[in-house]
């Protein structure tokens, strides 16, 4: 687990934080424009799940918070709505989560800002609770339980039916109160291209990354070493 922790004035001293991807904007996680940050590491192995690629604790994927903030803060120059946190098992890196966590509510405080930060967990809600409540303490949002891929769902911003929308703060009630039940016309997706690798940013439904390969294929571009068979 990557080590971390704050000084009593909230300034990070040392942290590592193992992470798969970052990417700005991200318009299919969470309202507005955010910042999509992909923890590296899960034990939990959901059959079905779309991001195998960041299930394995990797060394090459430590990063220094301080560069990772520092990243952020340049990001938000264009505009931010929010943060959302996915994975990968965020809460596998408990430490670092909770330093990430302490910055941004640090950094949203000082710079007079007032995005919400939004974390997908597949750990049970009530474990999170019993487990990791001065995580929970930090953040605004939370999407918890294990993807569940025989229960689909047109719920915004959901992998499967039994995943809740959970607000957690003052921040949050706010901002997702028209959430929590509403279903998606259409699911949300982006697509996103860093040198040799394509992103799929959202939730896809069933198929649809089959779906994505085929129109790639189409077009003459084939696809290696993709998440959702790795």
């Amino acid at each position: 687990k990557a080590p971390g922790w704050f000084d009593r004035c909230g300034v990070v001293r040392m942290s590592l934080l193992y992470l798969n991807k970052a990417h700005y904007p991200v318009t299919t996680l969470g309202p507005g424009r955010r910042i999509g940050l992909w923890l590296q590491g899960c034990a939990l192995a959901c059959p079905g799940c779309v991001s195998r690629d960041t299930w394995g604790f990797e060394p090459d994927r430590a990063l220094p918070l301080p560069v990772l903030l520092a990243w952020c803060r340049e990001m938000a120059s264009a505009g931010l709505d929010g943060v959302t946190l996915s994975g990968g098992e965020p809460f596998e890196q408990p430490a670092a989560l909770l330093a990430l966590l302490e910055a941004l509510c640090d950094w949203r405080e000082a710079a007079g800002l007032n995005f919400d930060i939004l974390c997908y967990s597949g750990l049970p809600w009530r474990r999170l609770q019993r487990e990791f409540a001065a995580i929970l303490a930090r953040l605004d949002a939370i999407i918890p339980e294990p993807f569940q891929a025989r229960h689909p769902t047109r719920l915004l911003w959901r992998g499967s039916a039994n995943q809740p929308l959970i607000p957690l703060s003052p921040l949050g009630r706010e901002r997702y109160a028209p959430y929590p039940d509403r279903e998606a016309e259409r699911r949300p997706f982006q697509v996103a291209v860093d040198g040799e690798r394509v992103w799929a940013i959202g939730i896809p439904g069933a198929g649809d990354m089959d779906r994505l390969e085929q129109r790639c294929a189409e077009r003459g571009l084939r696809l290696g070493g993709v998440s959702w068979r790795a």
